[in-house]
Parts: C-alpha cells; sequence; structure tokens
C-alpha cells in the first residue's frame, strides 16, 4: 500500500486551469465512487477550494494508482492529460504526508497563515466519512492533519494577523484605488460606492474585511435574499442594503468597486453583460470565485478593470515577510507529527507477521493443553481447568510482547523489515501469498 496525493495549486497552475479542476460539494459523492471504482485506488478523500485541488490516495500500486487518478482528472476537467500533466504535482509517501500537513498549517497557502484552510480540510475529512471512501489510514492521517493544524495556530503566532482571500481582495482593491488617485499604498474605500455578490463564508469576510478598511456602506445581492439579510444582521456597525441578484445590472451601473463570490459554475459578470449598461463611473470588479464569476476579456472594456485570485499575489507579498520566521517555527513541529504517523503506519507492517506468530503459539499453546489436560484425568475440577488455561495464555501472551512490541516500535524501515524476515525465518511464518 502507499500513499500519494496528485493535484494542482496557485503555484503550478493559473486560474483558468484550476476552474476546470474545482469539484463542488453537490459533486464530491460521484467524484470520489468513480475514483474508488478503480481497483488502484484502496482509499481517495478530495480537497477542493478556490487556489487548489488535491487528491489524497492509498493505493495499490504507485505507478498504477496515480495513473488512474491522473484519468479521472483528465475526464472531469475535460483537458487531455498532455495538456493538464504540466500544471499537476504528485508526491509520495513521506512527501505527501508532509505536504498535506504543511497545508493544514496553512503554509502551503497563497496567504501564509490563513485560517480558511484548515476548515476545508475539515470538510474534506467529513466527507471522506460521510462517503465512505476513506479507510484507516486515510482516516487516521486526515485526523492528524488535522489537530497539527489547530496546534501550529494554537502554539505559534502564524495564524496572528493572518488575512484571508477576502482580506487580500480587500487590500488589492484599496492599492489599485490608491494607484489610481496616484498613491502606491492602501487607501481606505470611503469614497467607494461597493457591492458584494453572494452570501456565503468568502462573502461574510468580505464584509468584515470593509468594514474594517473604512467602507460607509455595502450592497449585498444574493440569490436568496432572506440569507443576505441574516449576513447583514451580523453587520450592525456597517450599513448593507440587501438585493436580489436580479439587480445586478443596477449595481454594475451604479457602483464603482464590485467584489463577487459565488459558487455560480459559469461566469455570471461578461462583456455582453456590461457592454448593455449605461455605466455611470469607472468600475472595478474583484473576483475570489473559483470557476470564476467574471468572464475573461472583461478587463479590455474602457472604464473597467477587473482582477481574480491570480492577482492578489500583489498584496500577499506585502504581508508574508514578516510571518517567515514563525511559519519556520512551525515547520519543525510538522515534520514531528508527520514523523509519528509514518512511524504509526510503518508499525502497521508488522500486524500480519504478529498474528502469524500468535496463531502458530496458540496453535501449540492448545495442543499442549489438552495433551496435559487429558494426563490429569477427570479429578481435575472445571475450576482447575480454566486456571490452567489461564496460565498458558499468560505464557504466551508474556512470550508474544517483547517481540511484538520492538517490531511496531519507531525505527527505520530497513529495521523493521530485517527483524520481520528473522521471524519469519526463524519460525517460518511466510505467508501462502509471500
Amino acid at each position: 500500500m502507499h500513499i500519494a496525493v496528485v493535484g494542482l495549486s496557485h503555484r503550478t497552475a493559473p486560474v483558468e486551469i484550476r476552474e476546470r479542476l474545482s469539484i463542488a460539494e453537490q459533486a464530491i459523492e460521484d467524484s470520489l465512487q468513480r475514483l474508488r471504482s478503480s481497483d488502484e485506488v484502496l482509499e481517495a478523500s478530495i480537497l477542493s477550494t478556490c487556489n487548489r485541488l488535491e487528491i489524497y490516495t492509498l493505493l495499490r500500486h504507485p505507478e498504477q494508482g496515480v495513473s488512474a487518478v491522473g484519468s479521472f482528472l483528465s475526464d472531469h476537467s475535460g483537458l487531455e492529460l498532455d495538456q493538464l500533466t504540466p500544471h499537476l504535482f504528485t508526491y509520495h509517501h513521506e512527501d505527501a504526508v508532509a505536504h498535506l500537513m504543511r497545508v493544514a498549517a496553512g503554509l502551503d497557502s497563497l496567504v501564509l497563515g490563513e485560517g480558511q484552510i484548515l476548515s476545508q480540510v475539515k470538510k474534506m475529512y467529513r466527507l471522506g466519512q460521510e462517503h465512505r471512501s476513506i479507510g484507516p489510514i486515510l482516516n487516521r492521517l486526515l485526523n492528524q492533519a488535522v489537530s497539527t493544524g489547530k496546534r501550529v495556530r494554537s502554539e505559534t503566532n502564524l495564524g496572528t494577523g493572518a488575512v484571508s482571500i477576502s482580506s487580500a481582495a480587500v487590500e488589492l482593491a484599496q492599492l489599485k484605488v490608491g494607484q489610481a488617485r496616484g498613491v502606491d499604498d492602501l487607501v481606505p474605500l470611503d469614497q467607494e460606492q461597493i457591492a458584494v455578490v453572494g452570501a456565503g463564508r468568502m462573502a461574510r469576510l468580505l464584509l468584515q474585511h470593509l468594514q474594517a478598511k473604512g467602507a460607509r456602506g455595502v450592497v449585498l445581492l444574493n440569490r436568496t435574499l432572506e440569507r443576505a439579510e441574516q449576513m447583514a444582521a451580523d453587520f450592525p456597525g456597517l450599513p448593507v442594503q440587501c438585493r436580489p441578484l436580479t439587480e445586478l445590472d443596477h449595481c454594475l451601473s451604479t457602483c464603482s468597486l464590485v467584489f463577487t463570490s459565488t459558487g455560480a459554475e459559469e461566469p455570471i459578470i461578461t462583456v455582453e453583460r456590461l457592454e448593455k449598461l449605461n455605466r455611470r463611473s469607472s468600475l472595478m470588479l474583484v473576483d475570489i470565485g473559483v470557476p470564476r464569476n467574471i468572464s475573461a476579456g472583461v478587463g479590455d472594456l474602457g472604464g473597467v478593470n477587473s482582477y481574480d485570485v491570480d492577482d492578489l499575489q500583489e498584496v500577499v507579498a506585502r504581508n508574508q515577510e514578516a510571518r517567515r520566521e514563525i511559519a519556520a517555527e512551525a515547520e519543525g513541529m510538522l515534520r514531528q507529527e508527520g514523523r509519528d504517523f509514518l512511524d504509526w503506519w510503518d508499525g502497521l507492517e508488522a500486524v500480519p507477521i504478529a498474528n502469524r506468530l500468535r496463531t502458530q503459539l496458540e496453535v501449540i499453546r492448545e495442543q499442549e493443553l489438552q495433551k496435559a489436560l487429558s494426563r490429569m484425568g477427570p479429578d481435575l475440577s472445571a475450576r482447575e481447568r480454566k486456571v490452567v488455561e489461564a496460565l498458558t495464555k499468560g505464557i504466551i501472551n508474556k512470550i508474544l510482547h517483547t517481540p511484538v512490541t520492538n517490531l511496531r516500535a519507531p525505527q527505520t524501515r530497513q529495521q523493521r523489515h530485517q527483524a520481520m524476515k528473522v521471524l519469519q525465518d526463524l519460525f517460518e511464518l511466510h505467508d501462502s501469498q509471500d
């Protein structure tokens, strides 16, 4: 068995590729079933966010298993493998475990130390359990990744003041508004007419950061007006006007700054839509949805500036340096957590050998016990028979305790395999399939 992760992220693929690979939550179950339909994939879980798609697997054979995952990604995206492969990364065994730990801790995020990724790893874990696509190995690994992410955030200052994708989007808007005024710095947004499209987690964070950055009011648009109103009620200090999504054209005509963060599979703001409008001012669009909510080419229209998640790097770079030293501290924790998991997993290799040894000794114990009882004759009471049987079982357990404990103790794989071979040879424990 072999652990591997195959995926792509903001580091390896542009947003136009990432959106082709994005898997909505309602499609996760079907995707997991398709992955598990391969004989090579024993366990599988999927992490799909705006900046990454990663498939964690327990494979029967490394090469064939990774090939099966690649075929799934090609079918899902509609991209040929030769188009897709340059954007994919693949990590095996120790590297796969280390990568997941870094992801859960926020060390592989566009925004170093972001907190949202941990909740997304938790969701991956929950969906894997709900859809029964993970077994004991990935269950243990994902659980440890979640606890590691929590530990890093509680024992270091990595998450303190760490910006999210949403706050980076707000800072990007501040920077671009400032540059339009001739100032290469973040400026307040108090003069902007602002709209937020969507009422999910990212939109909530947008409202939170817009309030902190001086916005005087926001128009919140959503397909379900009631959901928008419920969200607005959580921001009593920020005037929020809730509107149905049908009023999007009006907002695009009157607002100067529009953020989009919806789960739509197709762009909701297109060149054709904007061309039909009689806009009153210049328009800045900031899209943090993946798949994108704003189609390519919109930024080519006169008076329109359009940005997506790949454009956030400009402001993210300003915030990274202060947390790099803290991140180095977190890396030490991650290495230890990774070793702990691998020691546990490597110890499982000894289980079949230990079980065969126990079975062999149990057969001998039972045979010798019956011989002894037959020699003692019928005068032996039932209680005395139980005492003798318990004695023989105790002896076997004592004999097994030290070798089994040593087999499963932390050690190099080579040392463990040598010890297992010695036991196999001495006690002739070779399985019929070996």
